[in-house]
Order: structure tokens, then C-alpha cells, then sequence
């Protein structure tokens, strides 16, 4: 009976993770209610997934990944792509795949192809070449890439965790690295060969998403007496060292210099009018190149300021401050808030200055302000809050600090000085103690819906082992298999688990089949050990369908891709895992 319910409960939560009807995270609290509403699991046990090292290793390793990015380490080998491949389109592209996998092997891909999705669009606008001939092979290298180390993936500590769980030990930081290596190292060749000749060659991806008018800010900024920029003319200097920003007037006493045509040297005290995205501005202004105009004091602009916060605000129709200036305005500095930068719709900055300017419904202000005004702001109606520009914002200086932060959790872990999870704590705790990751950015990195359901597929694996579902599943899958050497079963479970990560996520996946493959093993009468690589190699090959990834979701619409373009390419990145598993495993992880 038990197991009836179990598979009730099992399917169940299939088809509403298959199908999303409800988020995923609430299917996993669904999971746990009913095992403990069915007196499967004790509430202890059910939620037992909540302690699980797994569940706290993932969760440190999302939070050093995003201290990582946010450093501007990753981005800045990014920006060197373009720089590098000296306008060759196939050194770019191989230069693209070969950073991403390696940033991937060790940290979350998500964020690593999310950076690259707006590199690869430059790099079709500086070169001429379709990004969806790259942006697939980009999603697929990072997950490839991933099966190289330990935590070059969620799925891998997981799996590793459970095995440690079921008696068989963990997983060391590189021992999946001698069948991980050579797979991602032939897929990638395969994708930067194949994938010009296999997918499409769409022309429209657009070189106006990179810096589009209405992500770009006009700022009014002067030059402080210490300023490089002093001595220097500015295009030039501009265009070497804030290339993204655009310079349009200089303001000198009662004069208006156009520095695309006049040649001038920069002076204290010059007004500047630049244009640019808020992480560039706040750059500027970080550097201390600039200082914004008409301010009675110097601002700081640290990020990691406790006490201060860098957002947006956006005017509403029912504002009261419609028509004021924005510079001008008393009710702005009664809330201490600093204006840093406006943006408008189909405004021609260079027909304006900042103290003409008159706020108009739709307006947004870049500010900086005292984080304990935000909700008198909020309440007042009066603007509509962004909060999640300073998240945008990199710390460049602080990028030396967490690689070698990471650098030290991954030798401590790989050496056995200590547990993975203690060292990715330790490194979390010293990523927010130096400042590379704001606590406050640190609770928004935990993507705590994945958390939630890994500790909910634990639960439903525990029940499957407790009821014994695990075992009817293996008997039934030997069934298949029947008369055929443990080499065979261990393909098919390659092959089961490829499949169920098309449709799942891959972390539910492992979940779900470790269980099974363990009882597999068991019935075979051989270690269980290859049948766990199985699971884990298997899990990770979500090459054939779009959903079967994030990745490979992200970047289906700025490709302009179809579901087939994801089975070209796909079906043979799955069959080579497929085949490489089935011939190495047995040999790097004997039966």
C-alpha cells in the first residue's frame, strides 16, 4: 500500500514538474506535505532535506558564484574576447566556448551565460556574424564543462551527498574529471565545427539591445582638481578608458565645447555632459574621475555602503512633483536622496542640460539614498521604486579578493583539509566579510526555489528507499534488461537518466534515480559506484530540448531558436555522453 501511495505521489509530482502548472517550489512543499499527511515520512524525516550538507553546499556555492560575477572577474575575460580575436570570427568563437566552459567547471553556468549573451550580440554587430549560431553552443559547453568537477554543478553535490548518504562516499573535487574532461573537450569541438553547418543563421539579433536608449542615463558631472582627466582631451581619454560612455558637451564657464569637434584639454571645474549605463556611470564616479555636479558635498559611492542604496525611481501619473527639477527639488534632499542620472524616452540630450530638465510621467532617476528612507519614499506614492540596480553594479577592485577566495576553497576541498560544505561556507563568510558580496546581495543569490526543491526530491527519494518503492522501480527497469551484463544496464541507466533530465530538471533527476540505480546495483551484485557516475554524467546530458536546462531556455529567444534547432544539435552531444559513459565508466569506476 505504501508503495501505491509513494507512486501516486511520485507521479504526480512528475507531471506538475513536467508541465510547471504550479512553480516548482511549490510542487516540492506539495511533495513533503502529502508524505506527511500519508504518514510515509515522519515530519522529522520529511523535512530532514533542510539539513541536508547538499542543500547548504548549493546554496554557498550560489553565493560565491555570484560574488565571482560580481567582481567583474568573469566579465572582464568576457570583454578581452573581442579584444583577442583581432575581428576573427571563428578565434572569437572558440575563445567564447573555452572561457565559459572553464569558468563553468567551477562556478554556477547560469550567471556565466547569462554574461555572455550580450558579449556574444556584440560580437555579431562588431563582426557580422549570427549569435545564434554561438548562443546554443554557449549553453551547451557550460553544461558539459560542468561534469568536469565536483561543483561545476548542483547535480554533482548532490549526488555526491547522497551517495555519502547511502554508504558508498562522496565524490572528490576532480574524480569525475578523467571521463568529464575528455567529453567536454570533444563536445566543444564538435559544437565549434558543427554548430555554423547545424544551426541558423538568423540576421535580425540586434546590435540595439546591447545599449539601447532607454537603458542609457544623461548625467551632469564636473571635474574635481585631482581628476586624471585633467590635461587630457577627452574623447581620447574617454574612448581608452570608459568606452561605453558617451561624451557629448563640455561645459566651461559661459561656454559650450562639442568635443567631437572642438579639441580641448580638460580643466578643474569643467561640467561634462555623458551619457551612459548605470554601472559605467557609477564607475566614473567610483574612481573618483568625476564628481556629480551641483552637489554641496562628496558622495560616497561605495556599493557595499550598509547604509546606503543605489536604485531607480520611476515617476507615476498621480506624482505631486510632476514639472519639478529634478537637481532643484527640496523634497530630493529632504529624503536624502542624490540624483546621480535621469533617462527619458525619444529625449536628444545634447538639446538639454539637467537644470532645464522637468520631471514628466515616466521619468526614471538614478539615485543614491539612505536605505532607512526607502519605505518612506515607497509610502509616499509618489515614485515608483526600483531596487535592483546596485546589483548591476561591478566591483572591480575587489575581483583579486575572490578568486582568491574560490581559489582557496577549492584547494582546501580538493586536499581534504576540510568538507566541501565547510569550505564553501567559510568562503561565503569571507566573500561577505571583505566586501565582495553585500549581505544584502546575498540573500537574493540563494535562488531559493531550487533549494526548495532539492530538498523536496530528497524527501520523495527517502520515501522510495523507506517504502522500498526503489527497489520494485529497479526490478522493473532490470526486467528490460534481463540476461544482459551489468555494462548494459549501466547504459540503459545512462540512457534513463538522459532522458528524464529532457523533462525534469537535472537535479531532480539524480534525485530521483540514485535511489534506483543504488537498488540496481544491489540486485546485479556489483558496486554501485559506476551506476552513481551513470546517474550524475546521465543527469547532467540536457542537450535535446530547451527546457531541458535554464541555460538552454535563456538563450532560445535572443537566438531566434525552434525546438528542432535544439534536437540537431542535442541528439548527438546526448548519444556521445551516452557512449562514452557506457565504454569509460566501467573502466575509471570498475564493477
Amino acid at each position: 500500500m505504501d508503495i501505491t501511495i509513494v507512486s501516486v505521489i511520485l507521479s504526480v509530482a512528475l507531471y506538475f514538474l513536467i508541465t510547471e502548472r504550479i512553480s516548482i517550489d511549490m510542487t516540492a512543499i506539495g511533495i513533503i506535505v502529502a508524505l506527511i499527511f500519508t504518514r510515509i515520512l515522519t515530519p522529522a524525516e520529511a523535512v530532514a532535506g533542510f539539513a541536508s550538507p547538499a542543500v547548504i553546499t548549493v546554496g554557498s556555492m550560489f553565493l560565491i558564484s555570484r560574488a565571482i560575477m560580481r567582481t567583474g572577474g568573469v566579465g572582464y575575460l568576457a570583454r578581452n574576447v573581442i579584444l583577442h580575436s583581432r575581428g576573427n570570427v571563428r578565434i572569437a568563437s572558440l575563445l567564447t566556448l573555452l572561457i565559459v566552459a572553464i569558468a563553468s567547471a567551477f562556478i554556477n553556468n547560469t550567471p556565466v551565460v547569462v554574461l555572455f549573451i550580450p558579449v556574444i550580440l556584440e560580437l555579431g554587430c562588431e563582426y557580422g556574424m549570427s549569435p545564434s549560431k554561438l548562443l546554443i553552443p554557449v549553453s551547451y559547453a557550460s553544461i558539459l564543462a560542468g561534469t568536469c568537477t565536483l561543483i561545476g554543478t548542483s547535480t554533482n553535490i548532490i549526488i555526491s551527498d547522497l551517495s555519502f548518504s547511502y554508504g558508498y562516499g562522496k565524490i572528490s573535487m576532480f574524480e569525475l574529471a578523467p571521463l568529464g574532461v575528455p567529453i567536454a573537450i570533444i563536445g566543444i569541438l564538435f559544437l565549434y565545427f558543427a554548430a555554423p553547418r547545424m544551426l541558423p543563421g538568423h540576421t535580425e539579433p540586434t546590435c540595439g539591445h546591447l545599449d539601447r536608449e532607454d537603458k542609457r542615463y544623461l548625467a551632469e558631472v564636473t571635474i574635481p582638481r585631482n581628476s586624471p582627466l585633467i590635461g587630457n582631451e577627452p574623447i581620447q581619454y574617454f574612448a581608452e578608458h570608459y568606452g561605453r560612455l558617451t561624451l557629448y558637451e563640455v561645459i566651461r564657464g559661459g561656454y559650450i565645447f562639442y568635443p567631437d569637434k572642438d579639441k580641448i584639454g580638460m580643466k578643474a571645474d569643467d561640467t561634462l555632459l555623458v551619457k551612459g549605463a548605470a554601472n559605467d556611470l557609477i564607475h566614473l564616479l567610483q574612481e573618483k574621475v568625476v564628481e556629480l555636479a551641483h552637489e554641496s558635498r562628496k558622495l560616497n559611492f561605495n556599493i557595499d555602503d550598509p547604509a546606503s542604496i543605489i536604485f531607480e525611481l520611476i515617476v507615476p501619473p498621480q506624482s505631486s512633483f510632476l514639472g519639478f527639477n529634478p537637481r532643484q527639488a527640496t523634497f530630493l534632499k529632504d529624503l536624502g536622496i542624490h540624483v546621480i542620472a535621469m533617462k527619458r524616452r525619444r529625449l536628444h540630450y545634447s538639446e538639454q542640460k539637467m537644470e532645464q530638465m522637468r520631471l514628466r510621467i515616466g521619468d526614471i532617476l538614478l539615485v543614491k539614498c539612505p536605505v532607512d528612507k526607502i519605505d518612506r519614499i515607497r509610502a509616499g506614492g509618489d515614485f515608483i521604486i526600483i531596487e535592483d540596480v546596485y546589483h548591476k553594479i561591478i566591483q572591480k577592485k575587489k575581483a583579486g579578493v575572490a578568486f582568491a577566495i574560490f581559489a582557496g576553497v577549492v584547494a582546501a576541498a580538493t586536499s581534504g583539509v576540510a568538507d566541501i560544505m565547510v569550505c564553501a561556507l567559510a568562503g561565503v563568510l569571507l566573500m561577505i566579510l571583505t566586501g565582495c558580496l553585500p549581505l544584502r546581495d546575498a540573500y537574493r543569490a540563494l535562488q531559493g526555489d531550487v533549494l526548495i526543491l532539492i530538498v523536496g526530491t530528497i524527501a520523495l527519494g527517502a520515501a522510495m528507499a523507506k517504502t522500498g518503492a526503489s527497489e520494485v522501480y529497479a526490478r522493473g527497469f532490470l526486467y528490460m534488461f534481463q540476461s544482459l551484463g551489468p555494462q548494459v544496464v549501466l547504459m540503459g541507466m545512462l540512457l534513463f537518466a538522459s532522458i528524464s533530465t529532457q523533462i525534469l530538471s537535472n537535479n531532480a533527476t539524480a534525485v530521483l534515480l540514485i535511489p534506483i540505480a543504488i537498488s540496481t546495483a544491489a540486485t546485479l551484485g556489483v558496486n554501485p559506484r559506476p551506476f552513481i557516475m551513470a546517474v550524475c554524467f546521465g543527469a547532467s546530458a540536457c542537450f535535446a530540448t530547451p527546457i531541458g536546462y535554464q541555460t538552454n531556455l535563456m538563450v532560445y529567444g535572443p537566438g531566434g531558436y525552434t525546438f528542432a534547432d535544439y534536437l540537431r544539435l542535442g541528439i548527438p552531444l546526448n548519444l556521445l555522453v551516452l557512449m562514452m559513459g557506457a565504454l569509460f565508466i566501467p573502466i575509471f569506476w570498475p564493477f
